[in-house]
């Protein structure tokens, strides 16, 4: 029987030095929209920016792993996922029923109301719900496509108005600046851009804010989008943003890009 020659010196040394070599770090690729101010946007530089930017960057930084952003239209931000694009969507949407079946979600990370948007004067003195709907019988109303909110709207309003889809929120205040709508449903913080430009000027929010504990359709607050298969990735996020409620990172986040903060539970 032939012996095996022992290893070389150099070899051995070689043998020790990869084991002591740290791994590799962990990319982990992130979807969003960027075309959704103050939660993501690119800016004149190309860059992504916003809320949800900053938030995956620490939770990636809490998690040890390396981020890559990648845009993608919202419409398609779901099945991009699905189909391996990338590994989560961080990009204010909202958990809901109908995306949990296609999806799992993280814990919440932020929340914030829904409001109707148009012009001050035609719908003054709208304050409950129910007025609200009265005024907007007849009314063209505009939404993101692929949003609980062409979901509130098919659902509340139905057929007493004509419901007219965007592909981004900006086109969407394009045409309410314009005339070309009467009204618009969108998060609030979403609203803020359009209501401060040249073209928001006499247009105001009407009727009450709107959350998903009495709309459902609304959601559970923000949440990461992940495919439902990766159980061990979704828990290792929800322990990062445990840990960034603790000790205050996501206030500290919360009162820099959104000027506010609501406290989150812990939900693990």
């Amino acid at each position: 029987m032939r012996r095996h020659r022992p290893a070389a010196p150099w070899l051995a040394l070689a043998a020790l030095a990869v084991a002591a070599a740290p791994a590799q770090a962990e990319d982990l690729r992130l979807g969003t929209e960027g075309a959704y101010p103050p939660y993501n946007y690119i800016d004149a530089s190309g860059e992504l920016q916003g809320f949800d930017i900053a938030f995956g960057n620490t939770l990636c930084e809490r998690m040890g792993v390396t981020c890559e952003w990648v845009a993608q239209d919202w419409d398609g931000i779901i099945p991009a996922l699905l189909n391996g694009r990338y590994d989560a969507i961080v990009a204010a949407m909202s958990r809901t029923d109908e995306r949990r079946a296609q999806i799992a979600f993280s814990n919440a990370y932020t929340d914030t109301p829904v409001w109707l948007v148009g012009r001050a004067d035609e719908f003054a003195g709208v304050e409950s719900f129910e007025d609200a709907v009265a005024a907007l019988q007849g009314k063209t109303v505009g939404v993101q496509t692929a949003t609980i909110f062409q979901d509130f709207v098919e659902q509340q309003l139905g057929d007493s108005v004509e419901l007219r889809l965007y592909d981004t929120q900006d086109n969407l205040g394009l045409d309410l600046g314009a005339g070309r709508l009467d009204a618009g449903v969108a998060d609030s913080l979403a609203w803020e851009a359009f209501l401060d430009s040249e073209g928001g000027q006499g247009f105001a929010r009407f009727g009450p804010s709107l959350t998903g504990q009495d709309f459902p359709e609304l959601g559970e607050g923000f949440g990461i989008g992940l495919r439902q298969e990766d159980t061990d990735l979704l828990a290792r996020i929800n322990a990062a943003i445990c840990g960034m409620i603790a000790d205050g990172t996501l206030e500290a986040l919360h009162q820099e890009y959104l000027g506010f903060y609501s406290p989150i539970a812990c939900e693990q």
